[in-house]
């Protein structure tokens, strides 16, 4: 089964990041496997909130005890969506930045943002260049 977690955005797949070296990478790529490395096979709970316009329930998940957005945004892998989350996460997310984890050791697109420009047809290369 397919879940979007809730309150949180992390990169798309295809996207493009820069780390501190200023080399690109697959920052979405690199969100979805330290995840899937993180729960190595453990059994998650969640609990659904809604239903996501592509009809994805959408809910928020633990491992055990752990939140799974709060450790995604907290590593850097994903950013707080204040607009769903209510700021729940902000802290996590202040955190991570100021310890400079994940994106925000070097420079990136918000993935609501990198949405939009794919959106408007423009290529993935354009779209990645950015920084916040």
């Amino acid at each position: 089964m397919r879940i979007r977690l809730w309150g949180i955005d992390a990169p798309e797949s295809s996207q493009l990041c820069r780390g501190e070296n200023s080399l690109p990478y697959r920052c979405g790529a690199k969100s979805a496997n330290e995840l899937d490395r993180f729960i190595a096979g453990r059994p998650i709970s969640c609990k659904p909130v809604s239903h996501d316009v592509y009809g994805r329930t959408v809910a928020t998940c633990s491992v055990g005890a752990l939140d799974l957005g709060d450790w995604l945004v907290r590593g850097g892998l994903a950013f707080d969506w204040p607009h769903y989350s209510k700021g729940k996460y902000d802290g996590a997310q202040r955190e991570a930045e100021r310890a400079r984890r994940g994106v925000w050791a070097g420079s990136y697109v918000a993935p609501w943002r990198y949405r939009a420009c794919i959106n408007e047809g423009r290529k993935s290369d354009s779209c990645s260049e950015r920084a916040e």
